[in-house]
């Protein structure tokens, strides 16, 4: 047993936290559950594809876990051939993967060192986890950790597949999950600006001037300046230069003339 799980060990111990345990001893209510949720649910939701695709391809007996930045569980899967034998684990959402909550694992090391754990069945504190080889891994976006990934296995035979899962599947979820939040801000920012000034802002990349935009569309030049400070002020920049910059980014407008 190494040290960082001897430490762990140790601060259970001192904390009076007992190995026995029938279930982690922190959870949230059902109505801060909610408010989590709703504030990960592009999270959860990416998740949830994710192990949804890659489910029927398994072979062996995996537990899937995701919790958010402070170990509080927000959703949970499993291979098919263990699904009933996880209902009956004292795992239910909004409970907490904290050391102070159930003693050392693969989330708990995975956040005190902020890096990927790998944690086998006799290095967990509490019962509850003996029979589980684990390992997490935080999932970062930005150099942020938005929450964590846990892959697990009761069979020591497929500690293989575990190690291919786990190199895989952590850049897979980011990766969706980016390109989730890319196809969101598109939309949402696609509704904010409205067709006459989403014109202008496509004259604006062309090159066009206040004069040549009114004289194109058949307005006034103030109503042109009027709609680009509106712009300016939607899409957070201060000049036309980053409205056209912006506004290509979020592709509101196309670069081919």
């Amino acid at each position: 047993m190494n040290k960082l799980i001897l430490s762990s060990w140790n601060r259970c111990s001192s904390q009076g936290l007992c190995k026995h345990i029938p279930s982690p001893k922190m959870h949230v209510s059902n109505e801060q559950f909610g408010t989590i949720h709703s504030n990960n649910k592009l999270l959860i939701a990416t998740f949830d594809n994710c192990i949804s695709e890659i489910k029927e391809y398994l072979t062996g007996s995996f537990l899937f876990l995701l919790t958010d930045a402070q170990g509080i569980l927000l959703s949970l899967d499993c291979s098919k051939n263990i699904e009933k034998q996880i209902t009956q684990l004292p795992i239910k959402l909004g409970i907490f993967f904290s050391e102070e909550s159930c003693g050392t694992n693969a989330i708990s090391l995975a956040m005190d060192m902020n890096k990927p754990v790998y944690i086998q069945p006799e290095q967990h504190y509490c019962h509850i986890f003996k029979s589980w080889y684990c390992f997490s891994t935080p999932l970062i976006i930005n150099k942020e950790i938005i929450g964590y990934l846990d892959v697990s296995t009761i069979d020591i035979e497929m500690k293989k597949e575990l190690i291919a899962i786990t190199k895989i599947l952590p850049d897979h979820l980011l990766n969706s999950y980016k390109k989730r939040i890319r196809h969101k801000e598109t939309g949402s920012n696609s509704l904010r600006l409205t067709k006459r000034q989403i014109e202008i802002i496509n004259l604006v990349s062309q090159g066009h001037t206040g004069k040549s935009i009114a004289t194109e569309l058949c307005i006034k030049e103030c109503t042109v300046n009027h709609h680009k400070k509106i712009i300016f002020d939607k899409l957070g920049v201060q000049s036309s230069i980053e409205a056209v910059s912006k506004a290509l980014q979020l592709h509101l407008i196309s670069s081919k003339p």
